[in-house]
């Protein structure tokens, strides 16, 4: 007989509530204005390893229009920026396809801000301070104890491994790593290997880690660095191997953005997901955002974390339980 849905006890969802005016009365006191964008998009995020949920609006004339569910609310967001709206922040339900373990579910809440205008730096006081005000609210068992903010190259040193910016070919990276590899591997793919298999293991799991000097070829959505760029203005959030939360200094040339665009398509057809179409609106928009950094962070792995819950599930209501 399967088994029930699992619900959480009270005192988790009490807990939850908790984290949510915490993160609500954060920003409020701040000056951002909380928004709502829309779950069904006609893009829902192009990244190759996302694949989001279809469906298909009708309209009056019955005519079929598709649509998929949000994998994130950043387009929206970002197009909000370029209409001059300002700081602001997003509780949002999002959707993500193909993914369940531990610390993945297909849906979830996700935390996404922005500064306008802002630089990544801010967003690093911003997450140090919220970070520090939600342990607080949710008084659970796990606490950071302190903050860090690392280089890529000084994650790698850490893990006595060369500097991957110091090797720019694939082949010399792989031989400096001394991963395993296929043929067709990129360097971000070896860059990616070396990062999980021999970095990730040795960040703390009783501080917080921002992780930031991405390598170029990994910027998504980021500007690249004015000063090196080999590094993209992108940050990440660790505690131990949990990822919390991605940060960008937000990319506003469309024709750059429409180049990564491609390049993710392209990326997409190799592997045969399905291909999403470009959404032309945010492109129209991004050159009226200015200087802006915004960052997306996991509720439900933030909670998970703080209860220390073994799992993600464990902290969702209704999760499916096998």
């Amino acid at each position: 007989m399967p088994r029930r849905d699992h619900v959480p006890p009270r005192g988790v969802l009490a807990a939850r509530k908790r984290m949510n005016d915490a993160i609500r009365r954060f920003f409020d006191a701040r000056g951002f204005l909380e928004v709502e964008t829309p779950i069904a998009v006609v893009s829902p995020g192009l990244e190759p390893h996302l694949e989001a949920f279809a469906t298909v609006e009708i309209g009056p004339d019955r005519g079929a229009t598709p649509l998929y569910l949000h994998t994130s609310p950043e387009y929206a967001m970002k197009r909000l920026l370029g209409r001059g709206i300002g700081s602001i922040y997003q509780l949002a339900r999002v959707f993500r396809n193909g993914e369940r373990s531990t610390t993945h579910t297909p849906e979830f809440t996700m935390l996404e801000w922005y500064r306008q205008p802002g630089r990544l730096t801010d967003l690093m006081d911003d997450t140090e301070a919220l970070l520090t005000a939600v342990a607080e609210a949710v008084d659970g068992p796990w606490r950071p104890q302190g903050v860090e903010r690392w280089s890529m190259s000084e994650a790698f040193a850490r893990a006595c491994l060369p500097d991957p910016l110091d090797h720019p070919e694939v082949a010399d990276l792989r031989r400096a790593m001394g991963v395993r590899y296929v043929a067709d591997d990129t360097w971000s793919d070896v860059f990616h290997r070396a990062f999980l298999e021999s970095v990730e293991p040795r960040l703390p799991r009783d501080r917080v880690v921002l992780l930031y000097g991405y390598p170029a070829s990994m910027a998504a959505l980021a500007r690249l660095n004015g000063d090196d760029p080999r590094v993209a203005e992108r940050f990440e959030v660790f505690v131990g191997d949990l990822e919390l939360a991605n940060a960008f200094g937000e990319l506003t040339d469309p024709i750059e953005q429409r180049r990564r665009f491609e390049l993710d398509l392209e990326e997409r057809r190799r592997a045969g997901s399905p291909v999403y179409p470009i959404d032309e609106g945010l492109l129209a928009d991004l050159p009226a955002i200015g200087e802006a950094a915004g960052i997306a962070l996991g509720v439900d792995r933030l909670l998970m974390l703080y209860l220390m819950l073994p799992c993600i599930q464990d902290a969702v209501p209704f999760s499916p339980r096998d």
